[in-house]
């Protein structure tokens, strides 16, 4: 797959997981230290929904959109839904993959927009007791990220010391748990 396929496999994935989050689950655990299911899907719709979009065509974040509650909002999942829609729509223009998005290659940023839709979209499945799949290329795409990237996101806290890998893991999961999740969470 292309990188633009990949980033469009991963937004359906985390839109899927989305439209299944009930109000009731949005004040349980997550795998991430600090977030609850709340805050996790907020988190997910600012960065990878509108964020991503706005990556894409050199726009600056709206003030507010980090402490925004999408989840307040009606309809709020298919709204993300939509919006995954013209962010992955963005990324596939090839202008979107030339030069630099606040400093950094459009390459690299696009790379951590994956790892946010699949790592946040994994954490999420599990806070509300759901798969999250993608395909397989996408996910060693994922895997390759995570390696590449493992000590820069922890050292901004972005992620954990690294779990042990099961045997016989997939590319997801063994990203997962590089990056610091634990594969087995179940809340």
């Amino acid at each position: 797959m292309t990188f633009p396929a990949d980033l469009a496999d991963a937004a359906r994935a985390a839109a899927r997981v989305t439209a299944s989050v009930t109000p009731g689950r949005l004040a349980g655990p997550t795998p991430c230290a600090g977030f609850d299911t709340r805050t996790l899907v907020n988190h997910l719709v600012a960065y990878t929904g509108i964020g991503m979009e706005l990556r894409a065509r050199r726009e600056p974040h709206p003030e507010g959109l980090a402490t925004r509650d999408f989840t307040a909002e009606p309809d709020w999942q298919a709204a993300y839904a939509a919006q995954l829609e013209r962010s992955v729509a963005a990324w596939s223009e090839p202008a979107a993959w030339e030069g630099e998005v606040n400093g950094m290659p459009a390459e690299a940023v696009a790379g951590m927009l994956l790892l946010e839709l699949c790592l946040h979209g994994w954490d999420l499945a599990r806070a509300t007791g759901q798969e999250f799949q993608v395909a397989d290329g996408t996910a060693e795409r994922v895997l390759a990220g995570v390696r590449e990237n493992a000590q820069l996101y922890r050292d901004f806290k972005g992620f954990g010391e690294p779990a042990e890998v099961p045997a016989g893991a997939g590319p997801l999961t063994a990203a997962v748990a590089l990056s610091g999740r634990d594969p087995y969470w179940a809340g």
